[in-house]
């Protein structure tokens, strides 16, 4: 605000306005003490002035450099975002070129070889017993599956069933014999995200019982009697995939396929001569050739539909037609309807119906059909203080089956599986068996001890 000079003389012309050269009259002491205390103060409000001046000028000086200070930062940013904008533009460009760059020879995958090979299985032994025979262990039966992928698209999958049985010699079994058996052996080739092509001796999708549950999967030592009727794999082609349907985890999954499909065991067309298993293109003479001149046709539609995390329910129809015969003038058809249901992580409810027809020589169409539905319940659910019984589950399973023997036989099942570890399984199970067969109509008990690896 003013200077030191200003000050002085400001202070000189009030000493001298306060005490003129000439005096009308003499100026008292007090008079003279007041005007001297009224300079000081005037001084003093000055230099308060004065200070306050030179704070402001600080402050306006710091200001200035802070405004510098962040015009560079920002200007600094905005050359940054500018470099990262170019980058991202030519990073783009740079994969749009490539993306239309295809090798002339494509590269294969260089992943580690346990990667790209793989076996896997399960491995069973049995103790029994079944009415009016002795108590056994059997079923020593090891089923590894052999995994290889060639590319992130192309898998071949092989399984095997090998397994001991005791050998014969006239009328009494005599030493022991191991069988080899070839359950399924297919090449999948994943051509886009909806559809898979599988070639070779494929899993039929008659059902989901033989791709989903076989072996150590199934919580109950054997098969439900109605699979009997159905063949388990065929030589042929198959078309598979699912469809997303909206946005809350639905789909449509679909399977169409062209198989060889059954023969006649002597070619007659008797309705004791189905072999479902036995048309895999080589005949017994060593020349190739389907036993009959039409393969089989089928498929399978199923629709999934889960509304919450281990709530799920699936539906599905599948079938397959063709004939059967050396003539080429009998059908052999297959219906399955299946369905599956998820309660939450402990409770699981499954089943299926099988109708079957086979148009024969000596006996006409036959029918032979049947059904079965199974359910299970893990007791954790119950949240017991108690870990044995937590790694219990209990399972039942009712089945009926009527065969092309006229011959009838209904289950009922109950049994535990124990789960010593995820993948180490001991079953308990008792059958209660009836039939109009007395050879049938055989009860019986069964431990197994599975292993999946």
């Amino acid at each position: 605000m003013f200077s030191v000079p200003v000050r002085g003389v400001l202070a000189a012309v009030c000493v001298t306005g306060a005490m003129p050269a000439r005096l009308p009259a003499a100026i008292s002491d007090e008079e003279f003490q007041a005007l001297k205390e009224l300079v000081i103060k005037q001084g003093q409000r000055i230099d308060q002035l004065e200070r306050a001046h030179n704070r402001d000028q600080q402050h306006l000086q710091q200001d200035q450099a802070t405004h510098q200070q962040d015009q560079q930062e920002i200007k600094q940013l905005k050359q940054r975002l500018d470099e990262t904008q170019k980058t991202a533009v030519d990073a783009q460009q740079r994969a749009s070129a490539g993306a239309q760059i295809q090798p002339i020879h494509p590269i294969p995958q260089t992943a580690n070889a346990t990667h790209n090979f793989m076996v896997v299985g399960d491995a069973e032994i049995q103790f029994g017993k079944t009415d009016g025979s002795h108590s056994a262990f059997a079923l020593a039966d090891f089923a590894p599956i052999f995994l290889f992928r060639a590319r992130d698209n192309i898998l071949f999958e092989a399984g095997f069933d090998v397994n001991l049985q005791n050998s014969t010699s006239g009328t009494h079994d005599s030493g022991v014999t191991t069988s080899v058996g070839l359950s399924f052996a297919q090449l999948d080739y994943m051509l886009n995200d909806y559809v898979t092509v599988v070639a070779g001796d494929m899993l039929l999708p008659l059902g989901t019982y033989s791709e989903r549950s076989a072996g150590w999967l199934n919580k109950i030592p054997d098969d439900p009697l109605p699979r009997d009727l159905l063949p388990g794999s065929g030589i042929g082609l198959q078309l598979r995939g699912a469809v997303p349907v909206g946005s809350g985890g639905q789909s449509l999954t679909y399977s169409v396929y062209a198989a060889n499909g059954p023969g006649s065991s002597d070619g007659s067309a008797n309705h004791d001569q189905l072999d479902l298993d036995g048309n895999v293109g080589i005949r017994s003479d060593g020349s190739s050739g389907n036993l009959h001149a039409t393969p089989s046709a089928g498929g399978r539609l199923g629709w999934f539909y889960p509304w919450k995390a281990h709530y799920d329910l699936e539906l599905g129809l599948s079938g397959q037609s063709g004939t059967w015969n050396d003539a080429d003038n009998r059908l052999w058809s297959a219906a399955v309807a299946d369905a599956a249901l998820h309660i939450s992580p402990y409770f699981e409810a499954k089943g299926e119906y099988i109708q079957t027809w086979q148009q024969t020589a000596d006996q006409g169409t036959l029918n032979p059909h049947g059904w079965w539905v199974q359910a299970a319940y893990k007791l954790a659910g119950l949240n017991l203080n108690a870990p044995l019984l937590n790694n219990l589950e209990l399972v039942g399973r009712y089945d009926h089956s009527r065969n092309n023997f006229a011959t009838k036989i209904e289950r009922y099942t109950v049994g535990y599986v124990y789960y010593l570890t995820n993948t180490l399984l001991l079953e308990g199970d008792y059958e209660f068996l009836r039939s109009n067969d007395p050879e049938e109509a055989h009860n019986r008990f069964v431990f197994q001890l599975s292993f999946g690896f």
